[in-house]
């Protein structure tokens, strides 16, 4: 998705997160912000960093959902499904 975004919009800047590209689900054309799925956050993040879920979600919580980057600061999509957590 980053790649079509980018492709979209050569001369916009956009602020990512390491790591976390595939995790991306979109643009908001209002505000130029990426849009991030926390479902995939978390998965990338238990995955790769070897966090059992609970702990991805705290983390991904403290860390990275309610951190201020500044004006390009992502949005992120709750699009959790307890029952079905895994994509």
């Amino acid at each position: 998705m980053l790649k079509e975004i980018l492709e979209k919009y050569p001369d916009e800047v956009f602020l990512k997160l390491d790591g976390l590209d595939d995790a991306i689900i979109g643009v908001d054309e209002n505000s130029m912000k990426l849009i991030y799925s926390i479902n995939k956050c978390i998965n990338i993040l238990s995955f790769e960093d070897f966090m059992g879920i609970q702990t991805a979600i705290e983390y991904f919580d403290f860390n990275i959902r309610y951190t201020y980057f500044g004006e390009k600061t992502p949005i992120f999509k709750d699009e959790r499904n307890y029952k079905n957590f895994f994509i």
